[in-house]
């Protein structure tokens, strides 16, 4: 497991464009859709393009207008075919959009030529091209280079097509119009006539030539100072200048609007690939936690203890346990029918003193390695492993009618191979099995260190066959007997002979015959045992362990580590590779922890990101199902995130306001130099200005006022435009309403002023007609104008989807109410020109012509904003939902992890779990020597005599209730920090067992003097501790219960044994003597050894001599009683 808060990407590292991950999930999750809605809406566009057409005259004279708009549209079809059915999004996608934007630049072209055979404008099909400039940005698959580029040659290409037509065809017009305005007695002054004079410096003709008479009327006195004319309106150059600007526009905001998606598609996919990659780490780290929880606890046990972790976990949000009286919580049942097996490696002590500690530890392993394998064979599952003693039943979790011929043939299997090892290696060792077959009560008691156990009268009695048994033998008793219905044949064992225990309860024993014995040996497949000189150079220790090694037992927790999880510290965003395991176990030769489950696992993660990021955002995300989304709508199904979500602060909202200033910009110019400049357009356009800079200046405001503290308030209002919602909202709906107001705020709606002759005179009707048709030239600008204010309503990206689309209905229906029902019937003057019937060329076209192309192009640019802006918000509310769930499942991950934790802690001391999931990389085996280490053992004899079966107690389960709150209260113990150096090491029925001077850091084993006695005093102080402890439980309980306590110190060896499942101990002459002050004490007191009593009273303790007592294995010893009324608590001992 990694460290917390090291997880999958770093920060600082490159981005994941150049990921072919990132590549994949941009086509097919984003780029795909908005091609898609780009080909919808150009579809639309076609087929609306095709009925204009055959609904404006002779459709002969659009021949080319209509087969450009049904090729295209054929094209379109198809392409929106293969796009939807992902045939095009793995490789072709960037060619289709090519196609698609060279279909929109040639259709654009087409319309241009149609109306250049009637005649040539400046203003020709702007609208059109400024849609597929914004395209090419929005909806169009490219990068932003490519980007850029489409966008420049889309607005260049039309600039020079235009320059060069309005270079033949702009000079006949303007003197058409020159000519109608000079003939006309209305007053305009200088700026028409400076228009005559820009004519002349050309080197154009201003006179008969041009039927221009420089008369009194150019020449009037100013009668109408309100109407002023900008000269270089009546000219090519100033609408080419205004198109440039309006084709800036659009490239700028195209480039702001892709650079934002860049931005959230990045953010999304970041946390689309963390969310998925903690997912599957969290899959992994539920697999490890329940392969770690069941190799201590059965599955029908450590569910109910699991669930129990992690709420305690979530309540405390701590990985260590907390005081609790509710969880003393008894995980014990009930069993019957069972059969118990105890086994013993008759010799082994006198060979593990011969042992260094990976010896003893390798040896160890292999031995009970073996011995698992044997149990798994034979449908046995082993409880624990007491020193050399092994023991386990059959039967468990689950009846089994055989359980008792199952015990047998696996003591008879564990008689054979210590066989082997004794005849291999020379080394006098042999198996000493009991087994009884009965009742048994299991589970796990305590807090701390838990070790699945089994407790009962019938337990206790199989413990007694095998202390009664012979070495080399299986020995059963008659109720084992009773089971097996003859399938093996046995003998007399005379165990009442060797156990008093047996001759009391009138127990008949048997020694099970092993039906190999009575065939020919089979070929030796073992090593040689070694003869002459080698067997005495070489030690029996290292003879065992080489022997044994070839047995090939797995190593502890090597079931866990099979590569199964992602690494801390890669991320498949920079080159996709397949994630490493999280490292319980550093070091894995391959013969032992290969695992074709994990390879498998490891191949096809590519496949699970790939099809997780498909799935995250197929092809057709607005109405495919989700388990988030309502299916036609963007809105969260979970309660209350659509709140949080409305809520969420933006991050760079700011921009928005400034990309509408710009555009605010644009559509200043494009007034200023072609639209009359009236006292109207100035004061309408300032006070927007000014809104705006007052906008801009608020949002800007913590940035630009850093070093002035006298505007800390505004900095604060400044701060909140992105984080308070409302405040944000009000500036958007202030500044898009601004802009979509001021785009046609200056429409001339009215007959022009300064029409005041009888309606009959013809140079008036002359004058008019001129005068109007200047005014419906600009017409095309005005809708520009309208188009740029829809995208600036569009820059605001993470905008309420439902107030765009309010605002832009609105807006659109204003303004086709104002360009087809308020406008002046005078502009109905085209209309008697049937040689210039164009589809789209409103200057020489019908009433109904400029209509129809108004209504197309708003509409046009309205239907794909609102899509646009639709799949904006749906990622947008990904981007959200994906931040959310990697928020969860990353807390979730933790409590996995902080449980793992905890579960190899209770397994392990926590110094000895950092040996298996740290960093560093570590040995395979774990095993440490000391040379001080304080050992005691703490056992309360009177629960032998208070544990009974019955009704009443439920055939024991009540008495095990009470030593499980007895156990559980002395765990409580090591919560204290004095008491921090006491490791508990396990339980053995109603013993307590601990050691003092296990946890200190490696290298530092052999301490100073000081530092070893200190441990020795904190040993005896917890021994004191725990008396005080039983004392309470006492007078709750109404008992008379008394601790019989042995301490002793001296050298020991700790490791870890046992593959599946892995258990901590500590072995050594230390722990056998610690072991026998126990059997051998006197209730209510502290036994020690003598060299332990020489140091207590050097910390300040006071001993009582007992006297010489024999001990089993070690002949007589003096020992002592620790006067517990009168120990005292020595600082330096104990700090």
């Amino acid at each position: 497991m990694p460290a917390k808060g090291c997880y999958f990407l770093h920060e600082g590292e490159a981005g994941p464009e150049h990921s072919a991950l990132y590549e994949k999930y941009r086509l097919t999750s984003q780029h795909g859709p908005l091609l898609l809605t780009l080909l919808l809406v150009a579809i639309a566009a076609c087929i609306a393009l095709i009925i204009i057409a055959f609904s404006h005259g002779d459709p002969s004279s659009h021949q080319a207008v209509l087969g450009t708009a049904f090729l295209t549209l054929a094209v379109f079809m198809a392409l929106y075919v293969l796009v939807y059915t992902e045939c095009l999004v793995r490789r072709w996608l960037r060619a289709s959009a090519l196609l698609t934007w060279a279909c929109l630049v040639t259709l654009g072209y087409v319309l241009v030529f149609d109306s250049w055979m009637k005649e040539a404008c400046a203003w020709e099909q702007v609208p059109f091209f400024l849609f597929v400039i914004f395209v090419a940005y929005t909806l169009l698959p490219f990068t932003m280079q490519g980007a850029v580029m489409v966008g420049v040659v889309s607005s260049t290409s039309h600039l020079l097509v235009l320059g060069t037509l309005m270079g033949d065809f702009s000079m006949p017009s303007i003197q058409v119009g020159l000519q109608a305005l000079g003939s006309a007695s209305l007053g305009v002054t200088g700026p028409l006539v400076s228009g005559v004079q820009v004519l002349r410096e050309q080197g154009m003709p201003v006179g008969a030539k041009t039927g221009l008479s420089p008369g009194p009327a150019v020449t009037a006195t100013p009668r109408r100072p309100a109407l002023v004319w900008a000269s270089v309106s009546l000219l090519a150059p100033g609408r080419l200048l205004a198109n440039a600007i309006i084709f800036l526009c659009g490239n700028l905001t195209g480039a702001f609007h892709k650079h934002q998606l860049q931005d959230a598609s990045r953010d999304l996919f970041t946390y689309t690939v963390k969310c998925i990659q903690i997912r599957r780490k969290l899959r992994i780290e539920k697999r490890q936690q329940e392969n770690l929880l069941l190799s201590i606890l059965p599955a029908h046990i450590s569910m109910g203890m699991k669930l129990t972790i992690i709420e305690r976990l979530k309540e405390r949000g701590d990985r260590r346990y907390m005081p609790d009286n509710n969880f003393h919580s008894l995980y014990v049942k009930r069993h019957q029918n069972v059969s118990i097996l105890y086994a013993d490696i008759v010799g082994f002590t006198r060979l593990a003193s011969d042992c260094s500690p990976k010896e003893l530890v390798v040896m160890l392993n292999e031995l009970f390695g073996k011995f698992d394998q044997i149990a798994k064979a034979n449908e046995c599952m082993r409880i624990k492993i007491l020193g050399d003693c092994y023991y386990c039943v059959s039967g468990l979790p689950v009846s089994l009618p055989t359980h008792a011929r199952n015990c047998v043939k696996m003591g008879l299997d564990m008689c054979e191979a210590i066989k082997q090892v004794r005849e291999a290696t020379g080394v006098d060792i042999s198996m000493r099995v009991g087994i009884h077959s009965g009742n048994v009560l299991c589970g796990v008691i305590g807090l701390r260190k838990w070790q699945y156990d089994v407790w009962s009268h019938d337990v206790s009695l199989a413990n007694r066959m095998e202390a009664a048994g012979v070495p080399g033998r299986v020995h059963i008793t008659e109720a084992t007997l009773n089971h097996l219905d003859k399938a093996y044949e046995v003998e007399d064992g005379h165990g009442q002979q060797r156990d008093p225990y047996l001759k009391e309860m009138n127990i008949r024993t048997y020694l099970v015959i092993d039906p190999r014995s009575q065939q020919p040996p089979p070929p030796s497949q073992h090593l040689p045992k070694p003869k002459g000189d080698a067997a005495l150079k070489m030690r029996a220790s290292v003879r065992m362990t080489r022997y044994l090694e070839s047995w090939g037992a797995a190593r502890p927790f090597a079931h866990l580590n099979h590569r199964e999880s992602v690494s801390s510290s890669e991320t498949p965003i920079r080159n996709c590779r397949r994630p490493k395991a999280i490292p319980l176990r550093r070091h894995r030769t391959p013969d032992r922890s290969a695992s074709p489950k994990g390879r498998l696992e490891d191949d096809s993660y590519d496949d699970e990101m790939l099809s997780a990021i498909e799935g995250l955002s197929s092809t057709r995300p607005c109405c495919s199902k989700s388990d988030d989304f309502y299916t036609f709508g963007s809105i969260f199904l979970e309660k209350g995130f659509e709140r949080e979500y409305r809520l969420a602060p933006i991050p760079r909202a700011r921009h928005y306001f400034a990309c509408a200033s710009l555009v605010f910009l644009c559509i200043l110019l494009v007034h200023v130099l072609l639209m009359p400049r009236t006292a109207a357009l100035g004061l309408s356009f300032g006070l927007v200005a000014c809104v705006l800079g007052l906008v801009l200046g608020l949002c800007f405001a913590d940035q630009f006022l850093r070093c002035c503290p006298a505007w800390a308030t505004l900095r604060t209002i400044s701060e909140r435009v992105e984080t308070h919602p409302l405040l944000r909202l009000s500036l958007a709906i202030l500044t898009v309403g601004s802009l979509l107001s001021i785009a046609v705020v200056n429409l001339p709606l009215f007959p022009l002023p300064g029409v005041a002759e009888p309606p009959g005179n013809e140079t008036h009707r002359r004058a008019v007609s001129s005068r109007e048709k200047i005014a419906c030239e600009l017409l095309p600008y005005y809708t520009c104008s309208c188009m740029l204010a829809f995208i600036a309503c569009s820059v605001f990206l993470r905008m309420s989807l439902e107030l765009k689309v309010v605002l832009l209905t609105v807006a659109l229906v204003a303004y086709l109410a104002l360009f087809n029902t308020l406008l002046c019937p005078h502009w109905h003057c085209c209309g008697h020109s049937t040689k210039t019937n164009s589809t789209l060329s409103p200057p020489v076209c019908s009433w109904w012509d400029l209509k129809t192309m108004v209504g197309f192009y708003l509409v046009l640019f309205y239907i794909t904003l609102i899509m646009l802006s639709r799949q904006i918000d749906y990622y947008c509310r990904l981007d959200c939902l994906w931040k959310n769930k990697f928020k969860k499942e990353h807390e979730e991950f933790e409590t996995m992890e902080n449980v793992n934790r905890l579960l190899l802690e209770n397994v392990l001391p926590a110094h000895v779990a950092a040996h298996f999931i740290g960093d560093k990389l570590n040995e395979d085996w774990y095993h440490q020597s000391y040379d001080c280490v304080c050992v005691m053992f703490a056992s309360v004899p009177d629960f032998k005599v208070f544990y009974t079966e019955c009704d009443v107690n439920k055939e024991g389960l009540e008495c095990l209730r009470l030593l499980n709150e007895i156990i559980a209260d002395f765990d409580e113990l090591l919560l204290k920090p004095k008491f921090s150096s006491v490791e508990k090491i396990k339980t053995i029925g109603s013993t307590y067992m601990a050691a003092a001077g296990l946890s200190v850091p490696s290298g530092h084993e052999n301490q100073d003097l000081e530092r070893q006695h200190a441990h020795i005093g904190t040993t005896v102080e917890f021994s004191i501790a725990l008396m005080h402890k039983l004392d309470g439980i006492n007078r709750h309980s109404f008992n008379s219960f008394r601790l019989r306590v042995g301490i002793n110190h001296g050298p020991v060896i700790a490791g870890v044994i046992g593959a599946r499942k892995p258990q901590y101990d500590i072995w050594g002459n230390t722990v056998n003597v610690a072991s026998r002050m126990e059997s051998t004490g006197e209730l209510g007191k502290i036994q020690v050894t003598e060299e332990t009593c020489t140091i207590l009273q050097g910390l300040g303790y006071s001993c009582e001599c007992r006297g010489l007592i024999n001990v089993k294995g070690k002949g007589e010893l003096r020992t002592y009683f620790v006067c517990t009324d009168t120990a005292k608590f020595q600082g330096l001992g104990l700090n």
